[in-house]
């Protein structure tokens, strides 16, 4: 857990000094600072209402303990053995199996399964599941997920707004560099920057999950439960992969989109074979057979 939170912490850093190096070359200190500015704005608002937005996309409604009991007493177990207020529970109308979690902290914060996953996992599978779910909203992955969209977004608007002044010709920076090498690093800049803030945002999404495998596994006991769980999904959404907007791929457990080869790079996920093998390694290290 420690070696996942480190390496988030070291992506953001190297995200942070990418927008710093960026800001500086393409738009000076005060292009990037309004840049930062826009980004933030906009993030803010996704994650204020990341919770409300993220149901809808997903065509989840709301179940009532009533309607579902024993899917609301494990969520409110595995709350209570993760020391956070039970979240909202919501089931998605789709047969593909799948979960999310979502809200900007755990006070205010929901799961959803998909209606197929509770007929395809037996009950410790599910619990499995539930708990990586609880871990999200335990590490605060919204918050981290939302600081790398900002810096992430501020190096695109960025690389947007000096595409279009070298086009119109209006382009001018706090240090002015007019030599041929000074446009052409420039150009590069404006090509290399926004592909390298996506694949350092796509690798602190990578570390969150292994993190949220890590705790989880620790919130339930049951690594090999997940680990069985985890091979189940992966087999059914690359047989009935889900009808979802490319943008919440990352929520879910497993990435509901197809992709293989060279797409396997810009995963949102972990590759399922290394996420199986490291709850392996830690049921046998910490004597955990469930």
């Amino acid at each position: 857990m420690v070696t996942s939170t480190l390496k988030t912490f070291l992506l953001l850093a190297a995200l942070t000094a990418l927008f710093l190096i960026v800001g500086q070359a393409i738009g000076g200190r005060t292009g990037a600072i309004i840049a930062l500015l826009l980004a933030g704005g906009l993030n803010f608002f996704a994650y204020w209402y990341s919770d409300k937005l993220a149901l809808k996309m997903a065509g989840a409604r709301p179940v009532s303990p009533a309607e579902a009991p024993e899917l609301h007493q494990l969520v409110a177990k595995l709350a209570a053995q993760a020391g956070i207020p039970k979240p909202s529970v919501h089931i998605i109308p789709t047969q593909t199996p799948n979960a999310f979690a979502t809200g900007r902290n755990p006070e205010h914060a929901a799961v959803a399964v998909t209606a197929g996953i509770m007929q395809i996992l037996d009950w410790n599978e599910l619990e499995g599941v539930l708990a990586h779910e609880i871990a999200h909203i335990k590490n605060r992955d919204i918050l981290v997920s939302t600081v790398a969209a900002v810096l992430a977004g501020a190096i695109a608007y960025l690389a947007d707004i000096a595409q279009w002044s070298l086009i119109f010709g209006g382009f001018r920076g706090d240090d002015d560099d007019d030599s041929p090498m000074g446009y052409i690093g420039l150009i590069l800049m404006i090509v290399l920057a926004p592909m390298a803030a996506m694949l350092i945002q796509l690798a602190v999404s990578r570390s969150r999950e292994y993190l949220a495998d890590a705790t989880g596994a620790r919130i339930c006991r049951c690594p090999l439960s997940l680990a069985r769980a985890l091979e189940k999904l992966e087999a059914w959404n690359r047989k009935l992969p889900m009808r979802v907007n490319p943008a919440q791929a990352q929520m879910f457990i497993v990435n509901p989109l197809r992709g293989g080869g060279l797409m396997r790079l810009f995963s949102t996920h972990p590759p399922i074979e290394d996420r199986i093998r490291r709850l392996i390694e830690m049921a046998k290290r910490e004597g955990l057979a469930a």
